[in-house]
């Protein structure tokens, strides 16, 4: 990787995991305590979750840029905005500022900065500091775990078809299907069609002061988009 000769900032991709302020790690929070310059997505120019798990770390003066990312399923409204937040932390890296850009939960999971970190890796230095995922942090507040010796664990999304959802549960071992959102009903017929409901836990908001966690059967009939199924074939798990 050869960079210009110009000194440049450096961008660093900060997990703050999934929600408490006290799961954001040491490093991270060094970080955006010392930042010149933080970024951050919000979703169709309303408040932005990361900037609230982090606010207390934010000094005053800190330049803020902003990543207003659309609220849509279509791709392309998505790609322009991380365009427009790439160009943006651009310049104030050439500006020989360090650019902390805030990524719930862990930056390279599902997370929102590999956007921007595809945008600018090639051109500028940047570190990714990871964080505590929201497949951890649901799997300890549910006192559930995920994974033992030699068993594996399949990661879902929940917009998946039924069909998709269906063929990759029967496989798996031990299911974490994330971004359940709106597409909870579906999800839930699924797994009570494969006989899976008693094993099923729901989890919703985790670390959150409005967490929920509780078997699927006694689930809520809309879920938040931050909500995750865990499904758990072994009788016990841990043994």
């Amino acid at each position: 990787m050869v960079f210009g000769e110009a000194m440049s900032g450096i961008l660093y991709g900060v997990g703050l995991g999934p929600g408490d302020p006290d799961l954001i790690t040491l490093k991270s929070s060094k970080l955006i305590s010392a930042a010149q310059v933080i970024a951050y997505p919000s979703l169709a120019g309303g408040d932005s979750f990361a900037r609230a798990i982090a606010a207390d770390l934010i000094k005053k003066g800190t330049e803020e840029i902003v990543i207003d990312v659309p609220m849509s399923i279509e791709r392309e409204p998505a790609q322009a905005a991380y365009d427009v937040g790439a160009a943006k932390i651009e310049a104030a890296l050439l500006n020989g500022n360090n650019v902390v850009c805030l990524c719930e939960g862990d930056p390279f999971f599902y997370g929102s900065f590999m956007y921007i970190y595809a945008r600018l890796v090639d051109k500028y230095p940047v570190e990714v500091v990871p964080g505590v995922t929201s497949i951890t942090a649901c799997a300890a507040r549910a006192g559930t775990p995920l994974a033992a010796r030699n068993e594996r664990l399949t990661v879902l999304p929940g917009p998946l078809s039924a069909k998709e959802l269906s063929i990759r549960i029967q496989g798996a071992e031990s299911v974490a299907i994330m971004k359940v959102g709106r597409h909870l009903e579906k999800i839930r017929v699924v797994i009570e069609g494969l006989g899976l409901s008693a094993q099923a836990t729901y989890v919703e908001r985790a670390s959150l002061p409005d967490e929920l966690v509780c078997p699927l059967i006694d689930a809520p009939k809309k879920a938040p988009y931050f909500s995750m199924i865990i499904i758990t074939k072994g009788a016990d798990p841990w043994l």
